[in-house]
């Protein structure tokens, strides 16, 4: 039933098609039900350590390492189809099992359970989408496949919106009393396994055409090692892990912080997400184009130093009395701190690409996939630990006016616990800034003068709004593309873009379109500017 198929029709194809829009809603609702702020909700409620909450925040990120490996097996096997529905079959039968975590008596015991479970969830998926990517690229044709994935983008965003409104709906009914919490959560991840074998029904009735035979393929050690004796390119590398190791350090425990620490609800918690995620779209457009004008890395100047200073100002939230003024405070940084994440993830991804040499750009995407999974997933880990350890130690500045008449206190400031925590996650984010100094891009300008057109542009922006779209850096491997770099195949800048930004799951519409008209145009250069063209004509 699973087995390639030698030839497939036309019809079979539009088929599939409809299949994988009803299999990426299904799935696009486990996410919104069953991962993020929900899963890390869950941790709260059974009353697990911030290490324990560390390794649950580590862990998908850590199991993107197993898609390496999984080359392999897919080359070996040649059966992807297989290989994709029975990892995501077996991964969601940890839902049910997230499910019976609430009801576990003991809370050692209830940890290890959620741990367990997430580690089969995500490592089983990551294996998945390997074999899924290689799947997916040689099932649809070329020309389809910018208009598929908008498509496939705009299911999953309306899904995602209703699941999200009916997490934080049941979230907040959550925080009403324990015992009804736990059947709450409990219902989420059965929810949430009803979509999963929906999903994985109307996925493995997708044909899968046979893998092409290829010749002897290249060392898939050393089509990693390559991007690394590329000096300039190992400056990006060691910009990215320091980025992400800093941000992951802290970012995963503001959700524990705003509800132990400040006592806000889960259902807030969510809205501050979806805050961000709003904010990061609404800009993304206007940090491409600043990119285009000053260079990646004059934006990467601005745009890093400011997501580090909203993880430092998440210090000074407990000094609001108010639960009003807190709450908008929140807001305000968490907006900040989207339309920052935009502009590092935007200009990244493009200095990823154009550090990486036309050809051999899939070993470069690799590697730096890697790097910055090991990177962003050690991070929680660490920072679990050290949120445990300056939880028993404070950080006091006093200042005081000493005269003859006695001492009076001028000033006094106590960071404790988070507060420190945040504050020292933030200094060493300033590291990043050092190792951005090294990277070698040309038409870099000065960060002020980027400061300066972003603020021309923000008044503009309060008058006339507009939709984006782009790319954001990420941990998602190109699996699908390094088979084919295997077996000796061109991959084009076009394609390997494309094809990152269908793993990211962008349901960006323009840049769908931008992708589509660059394939369907015989005339385009196969380039990284050609793709700046196309997406300049994009209103």
């Amino acid at each position: 039933m699973l087995a390639p198929q030698s030839s497939i029709t036309p019809e079979e194809r539009e088929r599939a098609a409809r299949h994988l829009l009803i299999d990426a809603a299904a799935a696009t609702a486990i996410g919104a039900l069953n991962s993020g702020v929900v899963l890390l909700a869950l941790a709260i409620h059974i009353g697990a350590t911030n290490s324990e909450i560390g390794l649950l925040a580590a862990i998908p990120l850590l199991t993107q390492i197993l898609q390496a490996p999984t080359v392999k097996l897919v080359e070996r096997l040649r059966r992807r189809r297989l290989i994709s529905v029975t990892c995501v079959f077996f991964a969601r039968l940890a839902l049910p099992t997230y499910a019976a975590v609430p009801f576990i008596p003991d809370r050692d015991v209830a940890a290890g359970v959620l741990l367990a479970a997430a580690l089969l969830h995500y490592g089983l998926n990551a294996v998945g989408a390997c074999s899924w990517n290689s799947w997916m690229r040689d099932l649809l044709p070329p020309e389809r496949l910018g208009h598929f994935f908008a498509r496939r983008g705009v299911y999953g965003t309306l899904v995602s919106t209703v699941a999200t409104v009916g997490a934080a709906v049941a979230l907040e009914w959550a925080d009403g009393s324990h015992a009804l919490g736990d059947r709450i959560y409990s219902a989420l991840y059965l929810v949430g396994f009803v979509f999963g074998l929906i999903s994985t029904a109307f996925l493995a009735m997708v044909p899968e055409p046979q893998m092409p035979r290829g010749g002897p393929t290249a060392s898939l050690y050393k089509l990693l090692l390559q991007p690394l004796k590329d000096r300039n390119f190992r400056n990006m590398l060691r910009y990215l892990a320091s980025w992400q190791f800093a941000v992951n350090l802290a970012t995963p425990f503001f959700t524990v912080y705003f509800v132990r620490e400040l006592g806000f609800s889960m259902s807030f918690v969510l809205i501050l997400t979806v805050v961000s995620q709003l904010a990061s779209v609404s800009v993304v457009r206007g940090w491409g184009q600043l990119s285009d004008r000053f260079a990646n890395k004059s934006v990467l100047s601005v745009a890093t130093p400011l997501f580090l200073l909203c993880i430092a100002g998440m210090a000074f939230a407990s000094e609001f009395e108010s639960t009003t003024a807190r709450s908008a405070y929140l807001v305000v940084l968490h907006i900040v701190m989207g339309a920052a994440g935009a502009g590092v993830g935007l200009a990244s991804g493009n200095i990823v690409m154009k550090l990486s040499p036309e050809g051999i750009a899939t070993s470069y995407m690799a590697a730096n996939a890697l790097i910055s999974a090991v990177a962003a997933g050690s991070a929680p880990i660490v920072g679990g630990w050290a949120a445990d350890f300056f939880a028993k130690r404070q950080l006091r500045l006093n200042l005081e006016w000493v005269s003859p008449s006695g001492t009076n206190a001028l000033f006094g400031l106590v960071f404790t616990h988070w507060e420190f925590f945040f504050l020292l996650s933030a200094l060493l984010g300033l590291y990043t800034l050092h190792r951005l100094t090294a990277i070698q891009e040309p038409g870099a300008v000065e960060g002020r003068e980027v400061v300066g057109h972003v603020w021309t542009s923000a008044r503009r922006t309060l008058r006339n709004a507009s939709s984006v779209a782009g790319l954001r850096i990420g941990v998602a491997f190109p699996g699908g593309d390094l088979i084919r770099a295997r077996q000796g195949k061109r991959v084009s800048i076009f394609a390997l873009l494309e094809s990152t930004k269908r793993r990211l799951g962008f349901g960006a519409t323009a840049m769908a379109t931008a992708l589509d008209a660059s394939f369907r145009e015989p005339e385009a250069d196969d380039s990284f500017d050609a793709l700046l063209r196309q997406l300049d004509k994009i209103d």
